[in-house]
């Protein structure tokens, strides 16, 4: 229990840093420079930059102009350290289970920002998805020698080109399923970004697995869609926070591909 907890405080103290690439990066501003208020500018204290706690105390308003912040805040801090949490319980039996937890983290934290960004401005930044990128293909190496699966500079090179083939087989039905979209409903289906992220979740989970990520993502993505619909809201949903959340959903879950065609079965 005590494990649990502490991975949670640790998720939410790294929360701060991602809400600032998510919110500071697709738009080119300085993601070290001090938080300020979305309305008045003015700088937030120490205490006011605390995970939660803050929001609670200052009940969702800055102290300066009293206008409400949003609750992207408070839910992306709560998730971040709920997620690392997930992810400590998800590893913590597995063989190497620090070197898991790490890789699972590095991986959570990338989609978390992902999502912020998505939810904000609808853009996923290429920085983030080129960055961890090669942060995951690292880990994954190096889990795959610890668990010597990896042996040789042979078995080196082949875990490289299955890494890029299920990232490449993802990001062309990716773009397929773009076009698609387009010549039915005669506008953009799918943003860029989305195609480059499932090229990037591929990576981790391959592209078979990947294929039942789009499916998870779609029917996690109705629900509001309908909503939308109802209300005769024109605004676009972002798709890539779906994506995100069914991908996190899998790899949590540690679902292989096989056993669940088995079980359709």
């Amino acid at each position: 229990m005590a494990y649990i907890i502490l991975f949670f405080i640790i998720g939410l103290l790294f929360s701060s840093l991602f809400i600032n690439l998510g919110f500071r990066l697709p738009v080119g501003e300085d993601i070290l420079s001090k938080n300020k208020c979305d309305f008045c500018k003015h700088d937030l204290k120490f205490y006011e930059r605390i995970p939660l706690i803050s929001y609670i105390v200052q009940r969702g308003k800055c102290n300066y102009c009293h206008q409400k912040i949003s609750f992207l805040y408070f839910g992306f801090e709560l998730l971040t350290g709920l997620l690392f949490s997930l992810t400590y319980l998800s590893f913590i039996n597995e063989n190497n289970p620090y070197i898991m937890i790490g890789f699972g983290l590095v991986f959570i934290s990338s989609l978390i920002i992902i999502m912020i960004s998505d939810f904000k401005y609808m853009i996923i930044s290429d920085e983030i998805l080129i960055i961890f990128s090669a942060l995951i293909i690292v880990l994954k190496l190096l889990l795959d020698i610890n668990l010597e699966e990896i042996k040789n500079l042979y078995d080196l090179g082949y875990s490289l080109i299955f890494m890029f083939i299920d990232a490449l087989i993802m990001f062309i039905i990716m773009f397929v399923i773009k076009k698609i979209g387009e010549l039915i409903f005669k506008k953009e289906a799918l943003g860029g970004g989305d195609i480059k992220l499932m090229a990037y979740i591929a990576i981790v989970l391959g592209y078979k697995l990947s294929i039942i990520v789009i499916f998870l993502a779609s029917f996690l993505a109705l629900p509001p869609s309908i909503i939308g619909a109802y209300k005769k809201d024109k605004v676009m949903l972002p798709f890539g926070p779906y994506l995100a959340i069914a991908a996190i959903i899998l790899f949590l879950l540690k679902i292989d591909f096989s056993s669940l065609i088995e079980l359709l079965h």
